[in-house]
């Protein structure tokens, strides 16, 4: 493992950049960035253009480590190159940036209120892939949509035996069981993921640490309790599908939490816009969701 990296993580200030968009909403990231599904017809020509966007996304000179501490890569983008570099070497060696890979392979249908992860039969050779290519960490993401204890406890254990799996690989393991923003039971969903968490949380030694990804909770500061137990390194927040302004507003209600947003950090970009456009837009989208995680 990466001391400087750990450090990084576990301290400075700033937030981390997602951009794992895979597959299923790959096309919609796209249409926000300006090109509809007539302007590619093969899933590689789609991918192509996202990694062009990611591209200049990471090189653009508001994209630094003063302000984004890390940043998730979908593994297609893991194995492509920016400016001549593997993209997570060139986020750390030209950056300064932590970089983490996405390695689910999406969500199984709803049952018990709650969305598990599909199985990944190949992630031990992921995992070893993921440390050739100098990754650091690594994220999952279930989704909870029902305050079902059955559900939210599965997705918890699911998560955690995962989680187990990374810390083997020496990599460190994003937890990401997010809570359905749309729910109207999402409060009470919080108050039984949290109290599962705890647990898992309690059962792990002194060498297992893990960042958690969750939802922005209803009640400010809900997830204290989890930012400082001893075997989290952080807690950030995903936007779930608020906009940029709800989520910043949201997020700085929050004491010690950071964010890890990924379309509330793209809003405002656009294909057409010249290079001058694109880079003030990001720096004020950056500017805006760092002064939130600090």
């Amino acid at each position: 493992m990466n001391i400087k990296q750990y450090d990084r993580m576990r301290s400075a200030p700033g937030f981390i950049a997602a951009l794992d968009q895979s597959g299923g909403s790959t096309p919609k990231a796209l249409h926000l960035y300006g090109i509809d599904e007539s302007q590619y017809e093969t899933e590689a020509q789609m991918f192509d253009l996202m990694h062009a966007m990611r591209s200049r996304i990471i090189s653009s000179p508001a994209f630094t480590s003063q302000r984004i501490l890390a940043a998730i890569l979908f593994e297609m983008t893991m194995e492509r190159m920016v400016e001549g570099l593997p993209t997570a070497q060139y986020l750390w060696e030209q950056k300064g940036i932590v970089p983490f890979l996405k390695i689910d392979n999406g969500l199984m249908p709803l049952r018990d209120g709650a969305s598990l992860m599909k199985a990944i039969p190949e992630l031990t050779s992921r995992l070893e892939k993921a440390r050739h290519f100098g990754i650091f960490g690594t994220k999952a993401r279930s989704v909870i949509s029902e305050s079902n204890a059955v559900g939210v406890s599965a997705v918890v254990q699911q998560q955690f035996q995962i989680a187990h799996q990374v810390i083997r690989a020496d990599l460190v393991p994003i937890v990401e069981p997010e809570v359905d923003i749309k729910s109207p039971e999402k409060h009470w969903i919080e108050h039984l993921l949290k109290r599962e968490l705890l647990d898992a949380l309690d059962s792990l030694d002194s060498s297992q640490n893990v960042i958690l990804k969750l939802t922005l909770p209803d009640e400010p500061n809900y997830y204290l309790d989890l930012i400082k137990h001893p075997r989290v390194i952080r807690v950030a927040a995903l936007s779930g599908g608020y906009n940029q302004l709800h989520a910043v507003e949201l997020l700085a209600k929050n004491r010690r939490m950071i964010a890890s947003f990924s379309r509330a950090l793209t809003e405002g970009l656009h294909i057409g816009q010249s290079a001058v456009e694109f880079n003030q837009a990001l720096d004020s989208s950056i500017e805006k969701i760092y002064l939130a995680s600090i």
